[in-house]
């Protein structure tokens, strides 16, 4: 009987073997080699990106930015061997949506968040991530705010802020274009609006430039009657005017401008590359107009631009509008290189590659400080010029006097 229970069990132990076998020659069974299902395990992504309201003009690019990324990724294997799953939900313009669409893309298993362009409405998603110990990238947040002495030492923006942005415009309009006097009407609706008309007044005086006065305007009031009653009724007229504002009402804003005969030139930040204001404008309006943002759509952007712009053509169709759908590819693909570089998604290492890398991307080079000073990104800047409503590209700049935050 003892003989014959050791026979059973050396057939027993010869038929797993023989399993065991097949399973590597031939794949896995079902519930078989749990290691190799770890090491395959989807790597989820989350996104709170808005795709409606007054935000989704900024977050629709990126996302189908994001979506070419994660498709270029998979194709290579990829991240740490892992296929990659991009998860979006909409966080509808709302920052109360947005933290709450965060938390449920973490409890959905999300690694790494992808939080909006803004810092009142991104500002949520990245607290709820920094809560999780999840690294947060914001995909064009400019604030200073957006930051990790605000947000916590796992988050960061991937674009420059707005000290950067209003610095690159200034120095284009007293350096290069000698203009020496500024009128500016600032937009109060959100913080990206009201800093960036701060640190472009500080940049343009720190150059020697007289600001003359900053006037306000708040989005949706859809009358700019008055403050160009004080524009027209200035004794002496500024050689450029700077506007801080956004779609829709930023159409409207500079339509009554020109409508009313002032041909002032006309700056402002990367809320102008939007087709929407283009369209508006059309060749009688959109003249005379520079504005910065943070890449340019054609293949002498960068190197590397003219395959994104193939995928991008293949994936949707057409030829991306607006430079915010390189901050969406560039978002996931800084993820990409920090998480395996990290060799993990832990939010601390993948967070310590961010500050100790510098990045070349489809929106310039890029270098975050630690978490100490902010994360702040020292990042290079696009300027553009608007011509009978068509964008044009000037260059690269990354400017010499940079106000502090």
């Amino acid at each position: 009987m003892e003989r014959s229970d050791r026979r059973a069990k050396k057939s027993l132990l010869c038929l797993i073997t023989s399993l065991v076998a097949l399973g590597l020659l031939f794949g896995p069974a079902a519930g078989t080699y749990k290691v190799w299902a770890a090491e395959k395990k989807e790597l989820v992504i989350g996104g709170a990106l808005c795709l409606t309201g007054v935000q989704a003009p900024l977050d629709m690019p990126g996302l189908r930015g994001a979506q070419v990324a994660v498709k270029e990724l998979n194709e290579k294997g990829g991240i740490l061997g892992r296929p990659v799953k991009f998860i979006n939900l909409d966080g509808k313009s709302d920052p109360v949506t947005v933290g709450n669409v965060t938390v449920q893309l973490i409890n959905q298993g999300a690694e790494l968040v992808v939080a909006p362009c803004d810092f009142d409405f991104g500002g949520p998603a990245s607290r709820e991530a920094q809560k999780a110990g999840r690294v947060g990238i914001s995909t064009c947040a400019s604030s200073p705010l957006y930051s990790s002495k605000a947000l916590g030492d796992k988050q960061f923006t991937l674009s420059m802020w707005n000290t950067t942005m209003g610095a690159a415009a200034a120095e284009y309009a007293y350096v290069e274009k000698g203009w020496k006097t500024a009128y500016v009407v600032t937009d109060t609706f959100i913080d990206y609006t009201t800093s960036l008309s701060e640190y472009f007044i500080k940049a343009f005086e720190m150059y020697g430039g007289k600001v003359f006065a900053e006037d306000k305007y708040t989005q949706g009031d859809q009358d700019f009657s008055a403050q160009l009653a004080r524009i027209q009724a200035l004794q002496e007229k500024p050689d450029v005017l700077f506007i801080s504002s956004y779609m829709p009402d930023l159409g409207t804003i500079i339509r009554s401008i020109r409508e009313v005969g002032i041909n002032t030139p006309i700056m402002g930040g990367d809320s102008y590359d939007d087709s929407g204001l283009f369209d508006a404008l059309g060749d009688k309006f959109g003249n005379d107009i520079w504005f910065v943002t943070h890449s340019w759509m054609g293949p002498e952007g960068k190197v590397g631009m003219d395959k994104f712009l193939e995928r991008y053509q293949k994936e949707f169709g057409e030829a991306p509008d607006t430079a915010f759908v390189a901050t969406g590819y560039d978002t996931i693909m800084v993820m990409a290189q920090a998480v395996e570089k990290a060799g993990s998604t832990d939010g601390a290492a993948v967070a310590k590659v961010m500050e100790t890398t510098e990045f070349d991307l489809l929106t310039g080079k890029l270098k975050w400080s630690d978490a100490g000073t902010g994360h702040e990104p020292n990042k290079e800047a696009v300027l553009v010029e608007l011509a009978q409503g068509k964008p044009a590209f000037i260059g690269w700049r990354r400017p010499e006097k940079v106000p502090p935050p």
